[in-house]
C-alpha cells in the first residue's frame, strides 16, 4: 500500500488553513452570541434571533435562489395614499362606560396613531329585526326595567369622539344578529341567510356616517373558522356578499372607499378553513375584482420576526402578504393597494393555564415592542402597495380573558396601564410622522 507523505511546507498549510478555519468558528459563534455583524445579517434575513435557528433558517433563506420570487409590481402607483399609516385594532363597543372610550382614544392619539379599525356590529344595532334599530336589551337607568334606546346612539358616541380625537375609522361590519341567521346555524358566525339583508344595514350605516366614515371593511378573515360559521368556507358566497355591501354602500356614499374582507393567512386547504391565496383567486374568478377599493389582508408574524425575508409559497411569515400582491398582480390588480387589518407578535407568558399558548407563537414583550416597529418600518421602505397596518389590538375590557392565548396581544392593560409596545410605537410615530395633535 502506498503511504501518503506531506512535505512540511504542505503541513504547515494544513495546519494554517485549520487555525483560520478554527479561529472563523469561534469568531463566528461569538459573533452569534453577541449580536454582531454576522447575527445582524442573519436576523434581516431570517426573523429569528437564536443562532442555531438562524443558522438553520438561513439555508431556506437561500432557496428564494432556486424558487420563483412574488411580483409585487412596487413601480405600480397605487391608489388611496395615506400620510400615516399607524391604524389600531379597538373594541370601543365593548366598553360600558363613554368615559373609558375616550380615555381610548385620547390615548391611541397621543401614541401617534392616525386610524382605528373599530367593529361596527349588525347584531348590536338592527337587533330585534329587519329595520328595527331599538336597544331594548338593558336596564339602562337602574330602576328594574329594561329601557328602550336607539341601537345607534353607543356608534354615534364613538364616531364623535373619534373624530374630536381626529382619527379616522375603518368600520368593520360583520356579527350577524339572529333574525338574520340560519336558525340551524345559531349561534354562531355564519353569513345571513339572505345578503341582501347584510348590504341593506350597510347601506344605511354608510348613509348615517355618510362624510364621517370613509372607509368599510366587509367582514373579517372570511377562509377560515368560526368567522364563516359552523360551515366550509365559500369564496363565491363570500364575493355575493361583498359584491351587494359594495354596491349598497357606494349608492350611499359614493365617497366611500371599501376594503374586502381581511384574509387569515392560512395553508389549509380542508374547507373548513382555505388557503387565504386559493380563496382570493377564486374570489377573483367569482368577480369580485368589481367590489372592493382595498385588499383586506392579515399581516401576523407568527414564528418569526418582520424582518424574515424567506418566500416560500408555504411559509407563513410577516412577508407572506406578497404572495397576496402576487395574485392582484397576476389578476391585472395592481392599482389597489393591501390594508392590514391586524399584525403584532404574542408576548403570552409561559403558563399551563393558558388555551392555545403557542398558537400564535411566543415572543417576550420587548420584542413584540420591537417587532412591531420593525415591521411598520419595513413595510414603509419596502412595500409601498401596503397602506394602514392595524395593530392588533389596543385593549380589552376586562382581563377574563387571561386565560386565552390571544388576548395577550394588547398594547394596554384593561386599567390602561401600557405595555413596552405603546411606549415603543409612541417613541416610533413621534420620530417617523411627528407629534399628533
Amino acid at each position: 500500500m502506498m503511504k501518503l507523505t506531506l512535505s512540511r511546507n504542505q503541513q504547515r498549510i494544513l495546519i494554517v488553513t485549520g487555525l483560520v478555519v478554527l479561529m472563523l468558528t469561534v469568531g463566528l459563534v461569538l459573533d452569534l452570541h453577541y449580536k454582531g455583524l454576522a447575527w445582524r445579517i442573519l436576523y434581516r434575513s431570517t426573523g429569528e434571533e437564536e443562532p442555531f435557528k438562524q443558522v438553520y433558517a438561513f439555508v431556506g433563506y437561500l432557496g428564494n435562489l432556486t424558487r420563483r420570487q412574488p411580483m409585487t409590481a412596487n413601480d405600480q402607483i397605487t391608489q388611496y395614499p395615506v400620510e400615516n399609516p399607524l391604524g389600531i385594532n379597538t373594541f370601543l363597543d365593548l366598553e360600558v362606560e363613554p368615559a373609558k372610550r375616550e380615555q381610548s382614544l385620547q390615548m391611541i392619539q397621543e401614541a401617534g396613531f392616525a386610524w382605528i379599525r373599530q367593529q361596527f356590529r349588525w347584531d348590536d344595532i338592527e337587533i330585534n329585526g329587519r329595520g328595527n334599530f331599538t336597544d331594548d336589551r338593558n336596564d339602562v337607568n337602574g330602576d328594574g326595567v329594561k329601557d328602550a334606546i336607539s341601537g345607534w346612539d353607543k356608534y354615534d358616541n364613538i364616531v364623535d369622539l373619534a373624530e374630536q380625537h381626529q382619527l379616522k375609522i375603518i368600520a368593520r361590519l360583520g356579527s350577524v344578529p339572529t333574525w338574520a341567521q340560519p336558525a340551524e346555524a345559531m349561534p354562531s358566525f355564519a353569513p345571513p341567510t339572505d345578503p341582501q339583508d347584510f348590504a341593506n344595514f350597510a347601506g344605511v350605516l354608510a348613509a348615517r356616517y355618510k362624510g364621517r366614515i370613509g372607509y368599510y371593511q366587509i367582514w373579517n378573515e372570511p377562509n377560515i373558522y368560526p368567522e364563516w360559521g359552523q360551515q366550509p368556507v365559500n369564496p363565491e358566497a363570500y364575493t355575493d356578499l361583498l359584491c351587494r355591501a359594495y354596491k349598497a354602500i357606494k349608492a350611499a356614499d359614493p365617497a366611500a372607499i371599501v376594503l374586502s374582507g381581511a384574509l387569515a393567512p392560512t395553508l389549509d386547504i380542508s374547507g373548513t378553513n382555505l388557503n387565504d391565496l386559493v380563496f382570493l383567486q377564486r374570489m377573483y374568478q367569482a368577480g369580485a375584482q368589481g367590489c372592493f377599493d382595498i385588499l383586506g389582508a392579515q399581516g401576523y408574524g407568527l414564528f418569526s420576526g418582520p424582518t424574515d425575508q424567506r418566500m416560500r409559497i408555504t411559509q407563513l411569515n410577516f412577508a407572506h402578504v406578497l404572495w397576496l400582491r402576487d395574485l392582484m398582480v397576476a389578476n391585472q390588480d395592481a392599482s389597489k393597494p393591501i390594508w392590514i387589518g391586524e399584525m403584532a407578535w404574542n408576548p403570552v407568558p409561559n403558563s399551563p393555564d393558558i388555551a392555545d399558548l403557542n398558537r400564535f407563537g411566543q415572543v417576550t414583550d420587548e420584542q413584540a415592542a420591537r417587532y412591531a416597529v420593525e415591521a411598520y418600518e419595513r413595510a414603509r421602505t419596502e412595500w409601498p402597495f401596503v397602506g394602514v397596518i392595524s395593530y392588533w389590538y389596543f385593549k380589552r375590557p376586562a382581563d377574563y380573558e387571561k386565560n386565552q392565548s390571544f388576548y395577550y396581544f394588547r398594547m394596554v392593560e384593561p386599567d390602561f396601564t401600557p405595555l413596552p409596545v405603546y411606549d415603543a410605537m409612541k417613541a416610533y410615530a413621534q420620530e417617523r410622522y411627528g407629534k399628533r395633535p
